[in-house]
């Protein structure tokens, strides 16, 4: 089959950030997203009966609004964006004794008593899946980077996944599940990959071979649609990008900036070297899994393998040294502070890192923790 690839300017920006609603005395997780919605469409009568907010969004789960950029040209932009859309939000929730956080997991909630948003395709989801559907209480931030060309996708692909741990170890912020500690630094990481087609991407060295594989998806009854192939890092054709999906939710504007930062600048790295005539190496799978692993299983402290030769680093060396190799890079798409902001997060550690000293100096009370993930959201980061 022919998959259509967008046209879209090269290295424009989109960010998706999943929210979470919690109750603002207990803490836990309130499946009001619909109530949410619908106080958000009362305060914009421009928007039609049943009409969505184009920038927030609803999501699998009752416990879960998304806030969605438009197409940014920068990281600032796309920060002002989320910053403006999230006081819209508050305003719905503010009344209701709602808060927001943003973290891979909710540190105590019980994932079996999360209501699904009531459409179709989430009851064919939880249906299909079954257990392991019901269990995708999760939370995320996904970075799209637009690309001029299609025959980009596949390559620059390649290039991310390299990085997988990296964004991994950065971003890790579950390490608690249904009130226990997992011992790992991302829970998300490894919970999401169980539904199919989720997960590790497959490679394939050129668009066509990406075609067969989605017609061979649709001919089986894997997939009724394109975007339920729902990898780590994958193509959107409808779009014209390349989306990052690694991430476990971050807890402040300042950390998705960061991020955004560092896929934009990596997309574009990659972009150019494609048109220079350069290529783009890879690794072979096993070692990209396994990187996966050990960046879900120790965060920051990870050793990851950084070629196909096999040679190691520690995550956060490799991290600052390719922010060093970055810095014309973001120069050029002026985020420069942003990209620096990733710097930051291995200073003052990671969201597992905070969650886990937060409940250690509360005696093991998870309540303190969900409280330190909304002021987070409602303040930013605290130095450190």
């Amino acid at each position: 089959m022919k998959i259509d690839f967008a046209s879209s300017a090269q290295s424009t920006l989109g960010v998706e950030w999943e929210l979470a609603l919690v109750d603002s005395g207990t803490g836990e997780l309130v499946p009001v997203a619909d109530r949410v919605l619908a106080a958000v469409g009362r305060a914009h009568p421009e928007l039609q009966a049943d009409e969505e907010h184009p920038h927030i969004k609803q999501e699998l789960l009752l416990n879960t609004v998304e806030l969605v950029t438009g197409v940014c040209q920068s990281v600032a932009e796309a920060k002002a964006d989320l910053s403006r859309n999230l006081k819209t939000l508050r305003e719905a929730t503010d009344p209701m004794g709602v808060e927001l956080l943003s973290s891979g997991s909710h540190p105590f909630s019980q994932t079996s008593r999360q209501a699904v948003t009531d459409k179709e395709r989430y009851a064919k989801l939880i249906d299909r899946t079954q257990w392991w559907g019901s269990q995708m209480v999760i939370y995320g931030v996904h970075v799209h980077v637009g690309l001029d060309s299609v025959d980009k996708a596949m390559p620059v692909l390649d290039g991310l996944v390299n990085y997988i741990p990296h964004f991994q170890a950065l971003s890790a912020s579950s390490p608690f599940w249904n009130g226990e500690d997992t011992g790992y630094a991302s829970q998300r990481a490894l919970m999401f990959q169980q539904l199919p087609t989720a997960g590790l991407p497959f490679q394939f060295s050129s668009w066509s071979q990406y075609e067969a594989y989605v017609q061979d998806m649709l001919t089986t009854g894997v997939i009724d649609l394109i975007n339920e192939i729902r990898w780590d890092i994958r193509p959107v054709p409808g779009l014209g990008t390349i989306e990052m999906r690694v991430c476990d939710g971050l807890s402040t504007l300042e950390e998705v900036g960061a991020i955004a930062a560092l896929t934009q600048c990596l997309v574009d790295d990659f972009s150019r070297t494609l048109d220079d005539g350069g290529s783009i190496p890879t690794m072979p799978p096993w070692h990209v899994q396994e990187n996966k692993w050990r960046a879900a299983r120790y965060g920051l402290d990870a050793i990851v393998i950084l070629d196909a030769a096999g040679n190691e680093r520690l995550v956060t060396e490799d991290t600052l040294e390719l922010l060093n190799k970055l810095e014309p890079v973001a120069r050029r798409l002026h985020c420069t502070d942003e990209l620096a902001d990733v710097e930051k997060i291995i200073r003052r550690g990671a969201g597992y890192q905070r969650q886990r000293a937060v409940a250690k100096a509360h005696d093991g009370d998870l309540h303190a923790v969900v409280d330190d993930l909304i002021q987070r959201m409602r303040t930013g980061p605290a130095e450190s």
